[in-house]
């Protein structure tokens, strides 16, 4: 059975809050229910709209294989069955930072990843973080409920 690492319920809180930059992504800001985590993630909305209130499953995997062996790294042709298919968006990307920040006894951390240039950050509980480690080959899916 494959080990998610994280996953939540998110809803989208605002579009391109710094602006638009890119014709064919955006970057949502999103609230975890669960969790409280707060996540800015680029997405290619031009294949996968994403608005203002929309509700989505993230989930983010180290693998897609339902057996939960590692994933090769290679495209493996044929009718085998993944965590992707239960999905409508996948990316998969490198988790190039992980940090921690204390304000008024509240300690938070963020974990950056980027998925061939979309960017996501994900904050929020530490606990969280410590699943995580740097330069991990990780996979996002999200699927709106």
């Amino acid at each position: 059975m494959v080990k998610t690492l994280f996953e939540d319920i998110f809803q989208v809180e605002a579009l391109d809050p710094d602006d638009k930059i890119f014709d064919k992504a955006s970057r949502i800001a999103a609230r975890s229910e669960q969790f409280d985590m707060l996540l800015h993630l680029d997405v290619n909305t031009e294949i996968y709209p994403m608005y203002v209130g929309d509700k989505f499953m993230m989930v983010l995997a180290s693998t897609l294989n339902l057996d939960g062996t590692p994933d090769s790294g290679f495209y493996t042709p044929g009718n085998r069955k993944s965590l992707a298919d239960k999905f409508d968006y996948v990316m998969q990307g490198k988790l190039y930072k992980i940090s921690e920040e204390t304000k008024e006894k509240h300690v938070k951390a963020d974990i950056y990843v980027s998925f061939g240039g979309l960017l996501m950050m994900l904050k929020g509980d530490p606990s969280i973080a410590a699943r995580f480690e740097l330069d991990q080959r990780l996979f996002i899916l999200l699927r709106k409920v």
